[in-house]
Parts: C-alpha cells; sequence; structure tokens
C-alpha cells in the first residue's frame, strides 16, 4: 500500500492542478525586464484589481535547469518563494502554470529601481544609505538562510531599493536546500563573478557561498567594481583565473572608509570558506554595530525574524478554485556548464 501511495499521490497532484490561461487573467501594462530565464511584466490582476509583477519562467530552459538536480527533488521557485514572509524580500503571492506549461509566480509589485542602479551612479542614495543597504540585504539573506535554504544568486542584480529607500531581495531561481545532497560538488550555475570559490572549483559548498556573494555586493557598493575587478561579461574559464588572485583590498579604493566595515567586507571574500565569516549573522552583527557607530543620529528598525513571519501581510490574498481557472533593469550574466 505505501507503495502505491508513493507512485499515485504525486501523479493525482499534477492532474489536479489547473492552468492559468494568463493572457486573459493578466493585463500586461510593461515589462519591467528580461531575464536568462524569464520575463517579468507590470500587470494588472483582473481577478484582485491589483498591480502586480508577473514572472513567467521559460519552460525549456527551467526544464534544463530542474534536470541538473534529478532525483533530489528539488522545490521551484514559487514553491520556495510562497514560503517566504519577511520585509526585506519580495512577496509572492501565487505560483502556478500557464496554459502554455510555463512557470508563473504573482509578486507584489515594488515601485523602486535595481540596486544595480545606484551602485553604478554612486548617486546620493548611494552615499546616504549605502550602510542602511548592506544591513537591510543582510537581514533578508539572514531569515532566508533560517529558513534552510542557500540563494546561490545574491548580487545587486537581484536586490530592489523601493520607494522608502528599503531592499527587496528577489529572484530565487536559483536556490536549493541546505542539505547534504544540495551542498555536495558538481552544479555552478550562478552569476559567475559573484561565485565563491568553492563553486566555481566543484568543491563543497554550504551557505557561506551566499556569504562571500554579499560581501562582494557590498564591495562594489563602496567601490563601483568587483574585488577581483572581473568583468560580468567574461566567461567562467576568465573568472576562475581571476579568482585565483588576492582581490584587491578595499581600502585600497576607499581610503577613507570605516575599518571596520572594510575588515568585514574582506573576511567576507575570503577564498577560503574556512577563513570567512561563518554566517551572514556574524557579519550582519559588525554592520549593525558601525551603523550604530557611524549614524547615531539615524533611527533604524531591526527586524525580528520571527514577528516579521508571523505579522498580517497586506498583499494575501486566495483564489477560489472557479476563479482561479478563469524602469531599466539590468538582468542575469549567468554561466549554465553544459
Amino acid at each position: 500500500m505505501l507503495l502505491i501511495k508513493k507512485i499515485i499521490v504525486p501523479f493525482i497532484k499534477k492532474v489536479r492542478l489547473k492552468k492559468v490561461n494568463i493572457d486573459d487573467r493578466f493585463i500586461k501594462e510593461r515589462q519591467l525586464g528580461q531575464g536568462s530565464m524569464s520575463e517579468v511584466w507590470r500587470c494588472k490582476d483582473k481577478l484582485s484589481g491589483r498591480i502586480v509583477a508577473l514572472k513567467v519562467l521559460d519552460r525549456e530552459k527551467t526544464e534544463r535547469l530542474e534536470a541538473r538536480f534529478e532525483g533530489l527533488n528539488r522545490p521551484t521557485e514559487g514553491e520556495v518563494a510562497l514560503k517566504l514572509r519577511h520585509p526585506h524580500i519580495v512577496r509572492t503571492l501565487e505560483h502556478g502554470f500557464t496554459t502554455n506549461y510555463e512557470q508563473y509566480l504573482v509578486m507584489e509589485y515594488i515601485n523602486g529601481v535595481s540596486l544595480t542602479l545606484p551602485v553604478a551612479l554612486q548617486n546620493e542614495l548611494m552615499q546616504t544609505h549605502r550602510l542602511k543597504f548592506m544591513v537591510e540585504m543582510g537581514e533578508g539573506l539572514e531569515y532566508f538562510h533560517k529558513q534552510g535554504w542557500i540563494h546561490r544568486d545574491l548580487c545587486p542584480r537581484n536586490v530592489l531599493v523601493d520607494k522608502h529607500n528599503s531592499i527587496k531581495l528577489i529572484d530565487f531561481g536559483l536556490v536549493v536546500p541546505n542539505t547534504p545532497p544540495f551542498r555536495a560538488p558538481g552544479n555552478r550555475t550562478g552569476t559567475a563573478s559573484y561565485m565563491a570559490p568553492e563553486l566555481i572549483k566543484r568543491m563543497p559548498t554550504d551557505q557561506r557561498i551566499d556569504v562571500y556573494s554579499y560581501a562582494v555586493s557590498c564591495f562594489e557598493m563602496y567601490t563601483k567594481r568587483l574585488p577581483h575587478d572581473v568583468d560580468p561579461t567574461l566567461t567562467l574559464d576568465m573568472v576562475v583565473q581571476h579568482i585565483n588572485r588576492p582581490p584587491t583590498d578595499i581600502r585600497e579604493l576607499v581610503p577613507d572608509i570605516d575599518d571596520e566595515v572594510a575588515s568585514t567586507i574582506m573576511k567576507g571574500i575570503a577564498a577560503n570558506p574556512d577563513e570567512r565569516w561563518g554566517s551572514v549573522s556574524a557579519m550582519l552583527q559588525r554592520f549593525r554595530a558601525a551603523q550604530e557607530r557611524l549614524e547615531p543620529e539615524s533611527e533604524y528598525e531591526y527586524v525580528d525574524d520571527d514577528e516579521a513571519a508571523e505579522a498580517d501581510d497586506e498583499y494575501e490574498y486566495e483564489y477560489e478554485e472557479e476563479e482561479a481557472e478563469a524602469d531599466d533593469d539590468e538582468w542575469e550574466y549567468e554561466y549554465e556548464d553544459e
């Protein structure tokens, strides 16, 4: 009987899955971004009347990615995203399949810009809120890790700054569970210039690969460049040549940077994961201390993960079964080993 359940239950779930005609359901207003595996649109949802962000995944490319984890029961991007409840992570409202068998996600619409823009401009927004952005990015990632996930693609491109100058992490297409099968050597999918050396070299990995990506992002927020000065259009093999050299010390590029902030970032990009921060929480603690010391007049509300998860959410809504039938952004430089 147990064997029958293992075979039949997944089949029943697939049969019951209702596909949605997104062209009938949503009014597409404008495209927000074009990724290597997806498109994102600002839409009006006819069912709720809300303005939402609609992400549609390319079917063939998604299937190729999922094939890399065959037999591991890796959750889909939508399954991961639906579980996330944090002020600094974009809220996913719904996940399903279109009538063309494409996966789609309905997310809260964020009125803002990609973090890549203030990083590139080094404008007043970045100068004024840099430490705040670093702390909020760390809070989102800390929560994410506590839920048992590894992001694998954290970088400014996958971070939004909303109209209140608050950070929102987006894009969980490469996420894997923080479990031994997914920490094993092998898969090198990601954005090459933010990938930890152990990931590129096909060594065992853990959540410290996200600590590395977080530190690289912070380095870039101060310097407008990467620690190894890598062109993001380089091939993965060329990036490997760069990571075998020591990174540039951030203090050489930003002489007036606070020494504790500088040392925190540099430890985060250590090539040897054992010399890196053991957790994003340890790194975040240092940034918070620096923020309180350097910006004592500013008021910051630090996020309690448990309270955030339990808080009421204005975006949540459900669909009845009958109803369910009826700004420039920079996107991915993603390298996939064939």
